[in-house]
């Protein structure tokens, strides 16, 4: 991947020391100021600003640029000047016309033409949605980026053909030779058999629903579900439509909007979607259910894993499926347990930790790694999007995925389903989410105010499922009221294998250090028999060790914002040392990311560009860290505040800038210029020491 001419010098000139770079500055550099003011060390500290060399030191500028006005510099320096017109918003209709027209453009080409380079591969003929003409395809064709095909350099052969933005380097291949993309990489696809089933309202939940109607939480009308006296038989053996529990086939849908490994062709008229029912015709089926069974809610896991419920038609083990056959199950405390104690876990990240994000974080030394939250709603309406965040790679040895939802119905059976059609160790269930859209559903961390609903839903979703379930938490909803230590014990009680507490509140969402003291008090109240995991401000080895320090009890801790900061942050825990990392290095993961995320979304332009805005949202984390050489003090806390510093090298000085313009430069270095039409806005404003958002 090639890089700007006069950005070269800057990225290869690794031999520039320290002394000359200091002699340069220090002619302009001002003593250790903030604000005008001079502070000592220990005064910077106090203050959360991180003491950086005086020698690296710059005056602050004039007015402060934020992230949001560099992109917006950016955009009006590069959009096109041809007019000095204002631009109005477009309308629904036009945006809608838009698409239709470039659906039509030859550059729309057919993924099987593009593979195969012949036109009668395509299945569809003249119904297929996509360009069929090759030859107009390759006039107007973008120019190859440099660098190699990342399928290549995996020894693979790219199932993008014509359409790659490196198709210079491919090497020939035969058509036989493509069925071994089949054998990839990624797991854990959704399957369309499984979805066609999910859209149509037919699959079927023995396991959740059995464990629901002993609950009394059945029949609550928060999924789309049938009863199963109105269901009519889709497979022979009346459960799930695979037998395996492994989805190794490709789809072409994913969560960050390109294609997967194997582009996939349309659907065919008869496989659309269909439409929703009505929450008429939803309220008539669920007032039409039994609720007679609803006799209270002090049900314990081991009395779900027996059939005691007495009705008036005893029903008989023949008449009873395999799934919901009491002396087949596992007992909750005979299902195989993950140990969680000291190994090093990254946490599930939104956005940023995406499946090329955990493979360079596996490079570093990462032993747990989990995927993105999944909203359990979506994934039993099989919305490919959603799914997508439940893939795996063959590299992540111990994986587990992490779901949220807001009744126990939802979570029951979307662990079931997952139980079922996916490879995976373990699911964690987010209850301490403090995003808006979420908790105002009911779901993440407010259900820390709902004890009872907490306490079905971890209770349905451990007795249908036979993987551990790890539950994550926060202290409490509103701060100064925390309640996770009253709840610890009765978590597993319910049949939680593990609890995460991330040690602050609902309402400070990322604002001011966790509370240690906090986690440290709730691992001593859980039982023994309970991994209890810290998650919070984990940014260096000092800090991995004080913790087990201080709580020898803790098992683990879960990694966050710094592996988003510093993925090399597994690596300094396990040697033990504060690692300088030197610019080149860290272009070098930036080149792998880009590789992974190439092989994920896709080498084709939508490829490329979807790897791009994911790099451009990592990058809006990795310039807050700060070079352990231009430190006075070392480590650097995640909280602290950088002043106005030069860097060692060009390339390293533009690592730490603050301005989305410099991260777009370094975007450009390794996937080429972006397009005319091109925006980016940073999606997460968590930094340590943003003002809280009450809630």
């Amino acid at each position: 991947m090639g890089e700007p001419p006069e950005l070269t010098q800057a990225v290869m000139d690794e031999s520039e020391t320290e002394a000359g770079k200091s002699e340069n500055t220090q002619t302009q550099s001002p003593p250790a100021r903030f604000n005008g003011m001079q502070l000592s060390t220990e005064e910077l500290i106090s203050k959360s600003i991180a003491p950086v060399k005086k020698e690296f030191l710059r005056p602050p500028p004039t007015s402060r640029s934020t992230t949001s006005d560099s992109k917006d510099d950016y955009a009006n320096s590069e959009a096109p000047r041809s007019s000095g017109m204002i631009q109005e918003k477009k309308s629904k209709r036009q945006l809608k016309r838009e698409r239709h027209e470039k659906l039509k453009s030859a550059l729309n080409l057919c993924p099987s033409v593009a593979r195969t380079g012949e036109i009668s591969s395509c299945i569809y003929a003249d119904k297929c949605r996509f360009s069929h003409d090759l030859e107009a395809y390759k006039s107007q064709r973008p120019a190859d980026l440099e660098g190699e095909c990342p399928f290549t350099y995996a020894q693979k052969p790219c199932p993008y053909g014509v359409t790659c933005r490196f198709y210079g380097t491919h090497k020939d291949a035969t058509n036989e030779n493509l069925d071994a993309l089949k054998e990839g990489s990624e797991i854990n696809m959704l399957k369309k058999d499984v979805q066609r089933l999910l859209w149509k309202n037919n699959m079927k939940f023995p396991k959740s629903n059995a464990v629901l109607k002993q609950l009394g939480v059945e029949g609550r009308g928060h999924t789309r579900v049938k009863d199963s006296e109105e269901e009519e038989s889709i497979v022979p053996d009346g459960s799930h439509c695979s037998e395996d529990k492994g989805c190794e086939k490709y789809d072409s849908s994913d969560k960050h909007g390109a294609s997967a490994v194997l582009p996939e062709e349309p659907l065919g008229s008869d496989d659309r979607r269909p439409l929703k029912k009505s929450k008429s015709d939803i309220d008539e089926r669920n007032s039409s259910n039994d609720l007679n069974n609803v006799t209270g809610t002090s049900v314990t896991v081991e009395g779900l894993v027996k059939d005691s419920t007495k009705d008036e038609s005893p029903i008989t083990n023949d008449q009873l499926p395999p799934e919901t056959d009491a002396s087949l199950k596992f007992h909750p405390r005979e299902r195989k347990l993950i140990d969680f104690r000291g190994k090093l876990y990254l946490a599930p990240l939104t956005t940023v930790g995406n499946l090329p994000f955990r493979r360079v974080c596996k490079d570093f030394g990462a032993d747990v790694t989990c995927g993105e939250m999944a909203m359990c709603t979506n994934l039993l309406e099989g919305q490919a999007s959603e799914w997508a965040l439940l893939r795996r790679h063959k590299s992540e040895n111990l994986f587990g995925v992490q779901i949220c939802g807001a009744y126990p119905d939802t979570v029951a059976r979307a662990v079931e389903l997952i139980d079922q059609e996916c490879s995976l160790d373990f699911i964690d269930i987010n209850m301490g989410c403090p995003i808006d859209m979420v908790v105002n559903k009911g779901a993440g961390s407010a259900l820390l105010t709902k004890p009872l609903r907490m306490k079905n839903a971890i209770q349905a979703a451990c007795a249908s499922a036979e993987k551990p379930i790890t539950v994550k938490v926060r202290t409490g909803y509103i701060e100064g009221r925390n309640r996770a230590d009253s709840l610890i014990s009765q978590i597993y009680e319910w049949g939680a294998s593990a609890v995460t507490v991330h040690g602050r509140s609902r309402q400070q969402r990322y604002s001011k250090l966790a509370d240690w003291e906090y986690i440290n008090t709730c691992v001593k109240k859980a039982p023994a028999s309970l991994q209890v995991l810290g998650n919070g401000d984990v940014f260096s080895y000092l800090d991995w060790n004080k913790h087990f320090s201080d709580c020898p009890e803790l098992s683990s801790c879960m990694i966050a914002r710094g592996a988003l900061v510093k993925p090399w942050l597994f690596t300094e825990i396990k040697e033990q040392r504060h690692w300088d990392i030197s610019s080149g290095e860290r272009l070098d993961i930036l080149k792998d990311y880009v590789r992974f995320g190439l092989e994920h979304w896709g080498s084709d332009s939508k490829g490329v560009e979807t790897t791009r805005h994911f790099l451009l949202q990592w990058l809006s984390y990795t310039f807050r860290y700060i070079p352990v050489g231009l430190l006075e003090v070392v480590p650097q806390q995640i909280n602290w505040r950088p002043p106005s510093y030069y860097c060692r090298n060009d390339l390293e000085t533009l690592m730490a800038s603050e301005s989305a313009a410099d991260w777009i430069r370094i975007s450009e270095m390794l996937l080429g210029k972006v397009p005319l039409d091109f925006k980016f806005a940073p999606k997460h404003k968590s930094n340590a020491y943003d003002s809280a958002e009450n809630g």
